[in-house]
């Protein structure tokens, strides 16, 4: 999520993704619109909502024995009851309801956040060609149930710590050392180590921050929700879209995205602690946190489309089918307006 931490497969990413749009284009062969805030061609409806679907999901499974029609059923037999009792005896009908409905609410909360670890570990097992992390991303859509605090910080401290997040940095810092940039550092062997831990601590500044932090303060989701359909103008304007904006855990509603972008400029503040004095300064925050805005944006448009890129060229389908269920609820909604045209008024 830091500069430089994403800076060496951008290009790579990028080649693939132009090679494989035609792809895309016509696999995805209904277009939506983004929301209004990116232009006539957006509609806000086609953004995933959170807040109904997991409290769907969440309620569906909760046994009968704590639907709340239960505890409702009871209490009205109970006020019969009561009806017919002597005047000096009371019913205990309407406590008790209370009482029974403290611990099924209890119970829901208690199943949603079991059902969001389920996914968190599904989420811990995804990588890019089986060596790049890729744990913010969900491919469920609305379907995504919000994490804890503790789930959010976990899973930011896990990305930082996973082995690939220990080998970028020295090929970031070769990369600089062959060009000849920070001149701050040393050359050679003492340089290239130096550089790779200041790689290295941007990106665990900016994920810890903008990933686990900041998001568990702020109550916003940090990971990339993949739309998956639709057209590909239509995907990489909302995978723009994502950059600066997030969905909030309680409503599930858009709002502007503090976490990535707070957590980006923070994290270039802190780096002004550990660079040379000739790359420090203001100029570095600024920058710093403008360009790895920037490289987010450019990976979230790589995450939306490496589904369609491993399909086409590894024939593996990291959604396990689920682009295709979007694809053909799509096309149902299609054909579904197309009868009602054709219908007379």
């Amino acid at each position: 999520m830091f500069a430089g931490s994403r800076s060496i497969f951008i290009g790579c990413a990028t080649g693939l993704i132009v090679a494989s749009l035609p792809f895309s284009s016509h696999a995805q062969s209904v277009d939506t619109a983004l929301p209004a805030s990116l232009g006539p061609q957006i509609a806000a409806q086609d953004l995933p909502e959170a807040s109904a679907p997991q409290i769907t999901i969440a309620a569906s499974e909760i046994p009968p024995a704590l639907t709340s029609q239960e505890p409702v059923a009871s209490a009205s037999a109970k006020q019969t009851d009561a009806s017919q009792t002597s005047p000096g005896q009371t019913s205990s009908s309407q406590p008790a309801s209370s009482t029974q409905a403290e611990p099924a609410q209890a119970d829901s909360e208690e199943l949603k956040q079991k059902e969001a670890e389920e996914q968190l570990k599904q989420e811990e097992h995804q990588r890019v060609l089986g060596i790049m992390p890729s744990f913010n991303i969900s491919y469920l859509g609305a379907a995504t149930v919000s994490l804890t605090a503790k789930q959010k910080i976990s899973l930011a401290f896990h990305s930082v710590t996973d082995p690939f997040a220990f080998v970028l940095p020295f090929v970031v810092a070769g990369e600089h050392e062959f060009a000849h940039d920070n001149i701050g550092f040393p050359w050679g062997i003492k340089g290239l180590g130096e550089r790779a831990g200041a790689a290295y601590l941007d990106s665990f500044d900016g994920n810890m921050l903008g990933n686990g932090i900041l998001p568990a303060l702020l109550h916003q989701d940090p990971r990339y929700y993949r739309l998956g359909h639709g057209s590909t103008t239509h995907r990489m304007l909302y995978s723009l879209f994502t950059n600066v904006a997030a969905r909030h855990d309680n409503t599930g509603k858009w709002q502007p995205n503090y976490s990535n972008i707070g957590g980006n400029i923070i994290g270039g503040a802190i780096s002004n602690l550990y660079y040379p004095d000739t790359n420090s300064g203001i100029g570095l925050t600024i920058s710093n946190g403008v360009v790895v805005t920037a490289e987010g944006a450019l990976g979230s448009i790589f995450e939306e489309f490496w589904p369609d890129i491993s399909r086409k060229f590894f024939h593996k389908d990291p959604t396990h089918g689920l682009d295709a269920q979007f694809r053909a609820a799509d096309q149902a909604k299609k054909q579904a307006k197309e009868q009602d045209k054709k219908q007379p008024q």
